[in-house]
């Protein structure tokens, strides 16, 4: 039997990426995916995809940073199945290594925006149709900047070390409902959102000389088969987790 068989799972920024892999990874086990994204045309090229592989896959357009959008992302999944089992809060922006100085407010809000309140506002929707149902799995895409202070800039940084407080409180709290809640951490993974990456000069100067200590980058698929594992029954006693897919480079 599938890994994610009968299960229904809402991934969000699906058009590309570790959302895209997610999706793709999900959906092959056995998943019903919502997947959503701000990039339409690219969200629909992933699902279509999908589909045509045999999977089971819907789009729904979603600025996960606006309250509205995600709540009714999820309404959507519970309209159109009944209840929801796993959500994966991954979509997330950069801020090209900007030092608290010189981060603007828009940047700092933009970041907070998608980084942290799309999963809160998603977190909070979910939860109670979680509970109802009898448990749930989520997972949040946290990153190696979560839990160190030099893998990005202040803005990004600050958002993620706040996803993972968030993650541990709903672990915590919401436990005994039979909500699991988890954090994967990637590092350097080789995604469109890197390889747009224009630094601040700033940022990249103080960070430059600790550049060798980054290992190969890797794929979005590793980072898939990570929350693979959390949102399936196999992690069904990992609860309040941080795990890192970042080839070793925390250990530096």
């Amino acid at each position: 039997m599938s890994r994610l068989s009968g299960k229904i799972a809402i991934i969000t920024g699906a058009a590309s990426g570790i959302g895209k892999a997610m999706a793709r990874r999900f959906a092959a086990e056995g998943a019903a995916v919502l997947a959503s994204d701000v990039d339409e045309a690219r969200l629909m090229r992933v699902v279509d995809g999908i589909v045509e592989s045999g999977g089971a896959a819907t789009a729904q357009v979603c600025d996960i940073s606006e309250r509205a959008s995600a709540e009714g992302l999820v309404a959507a999944a519970l309209s159109a199945h009944g209840r929801l089992d796993i959500l994966c809060n991954n979509a997330g922006v950069l801020d090209n290594l900007t030092p608290l100085a010189d981060c603007t407010d828009a940047l700092w809000r933009t970041v907070m925006g998608v980084n942290l309140d799309g999963p809160f506002f998603a977190c909070r929707a979910a939860i109670p149709a979680m509970i109802a149902a009898g448990g749930g799995a989520i997972v949040n895409t946290a990153s190696a900047a979560g839990v160190a202070g030099g893998r990005g800039g202040a803005a990004y940084t600050a958002s993620k070390h706040a996803l993972v407080g968030m993650t541990r409180n709903v672990a915590w709290f919401y436990g005994p409902s039979g909500i699991r809640c988890n954090a994967i951490a990637p590092g350097a993974i080789a995604t469109p959102m890197a390889g747009r990456l224009v630094p601040n000069p700033d940022g990249f100067a103080r960070m430059r000389d600790y550049f060798s200590t980054v290992p190969p980058m890797g794929k979005p698929d590793a980072v898939a088969d990570a929350a693979l594992f959390l949102a399936s029954d196999e992690g069904r006693y990992v609860s309040g987790a941080v795990l890192s897919v970042d080839g070793g480079w925390l250990s530096y």
